[in-house]
């Protein structure tokens, strides 16, 4: 990772004087000091972030991740600009290189400049998505009730206490009977749980808080974040399942959603066959960080599995490369046979505190 961030590094520096012939030795030299500090600034962040817990390192990582966010974009324009240039050279098209060269950098990079710029303010406006979903066997008294799916907060340096209360502000105001928390609440850095899982206390629907737990509360002990979530009124479901007014709620962790054996085996002890076979009120959700092992999820007779883990590729390119990997499954809600899966884009960010191409959101799903 290291050596791939310092050779990016390299290459817009590369870029940048092979293009801005203005460059003196004068200018060029803090420049390279410059890059070369930013080339080790977000690996270095975020090992100390694992270690320590006070306000340098807090700031510190923000200034490293958003560099990373725009590291991105620079990246890609320096790549855009040598691709221009050969265009032109290929095609034999007029082209005066004190003139044209300087003109090409400056266009690419301030598109980049620009994306970045959109990029953390579009972050920061968390949408609401209103979705109907109808399951199979739903009791009737869940008819025309709401469930707030609220996925990939990544509580820590970057999405600190002020950007939870914001989010438990807004599901306060969507009055939902129930909130499923399907992972990555924490970003698995080393603050304090309970001081930011505090605003969910001031949540309090009718038929509870259920979290299932994500990779990143995985980085370490998962038991210091599961037990503040616990002290603020939300249920965690380990290898669990609860039954509220007749609809059967599931949790597993994200390391045993990747062993396919463990995952069936789980999925049968909790939701037997004995549970799928009732005509009425069995209806079972299933709170999987990831969206996948989806032929397990189905064949164990799930209507319903709630996710986030993708953040929908967060940012131009690799909201390409997310969806390459999970298919229509990246977000939204798609059905598998006779299982549906909701993916959230999540509401936090992960590194670059960045969004393009994709919404921050929280989904308030009713139940039709």
């Amino acid at each position: 990772m290291q050596a791939f961030l310092f050779s990016a590094h390299w290459f817009i520096y590369f870029t940048l004087a092979a293009f801005c012939p203005g460059l003196s030795p004068a200018q060029s030299l803090p420049l390279k000091l410059t890059l070369c500090l930013l080339a080790f600034s977000f690996i270095v962040a975020a090992l100390l972030s694992f270690r320590f817990s006070n306000p340098l390192v807090t700031a510190i990582y923000r200034i490293a991740a958003v560099w990373l966010g725009f590291l991105n974009f620079f990246f890609f324009a320096a790549i855009l600009t040598w691709l221009l240039w050969l265009a032109l050279q290929l095609f034999g098209l007029p082209a005066n290189p004190a003139h044209t060269r300087p003109l090409i950098a400056a266009a690419f990079f301030g598109l980049a400049l620009i994306a970045g710029v959109y990029g953390l303010i579009n972050a920061r406006f968390i949408r609401v998505r209103r979705v109907s979903v109808k399951l199979p066997n739903l009791p009737q008294s869940w008819r025309g009730r709401t469930a707030l799916l609220m996925s990939d907060l990544h509580l820590g340096n970057i999405n600190g206490l002020r950007f939870c209360s914001r989010i438990a502000a807004l599901a306060a105001r969507l009055q939902p009977d129930v909130i499923f928390l399907p992972g990555d609440i924490f970003d698995g850095t080393r603050i304090d749980p309970d001081r930011l899982a505090a605003p969910f206390k001031t949540l309090s629907p009718p038929f509870g808080k259920y979290f299932s737990i994500g990779n990143h509360e995985e980085f370490g002990s998962a038991s210091r974040y599961t037990q503040a979530l616990t002290r603020a009124g939300v249920r965690v479901l380990n290898n669990e399942k609860v039954t509220v007014d007749g609809l059967h709620i599931l949790g597993v962790p994200y390391s045993d959603s990747h062993y396919p054996i463990r995952l069936r085996a789980t999925l049968e002890a909790l939701h037997p066959p004995q549970d799928r076979d009732q005509a009425q009120g069995q209806a079972a959700i299933l709170l999987n960080h990831a969206p996948n092992r989806l032929p397990i999820v189905e064949q164990a007779g799930i209507a319903l599995q709630l996710s986030g883990h993708t953040h929908g590729g967060q940012f131009i390119p690799f909201t390409w490369f997310t969806r390459s990997v999970f298919g229509e499954f990246t977000t939204g809600l798609h059905s598998f046979g006779a299982l549906q899966v909701y993916t959230s884009a999540g509401a936090g960010t992960w590194g670059p505190p960045m969004r393009l191409g994709t919404a921050p959101e929280i989904v308030l799903l009713q139940f039709e």
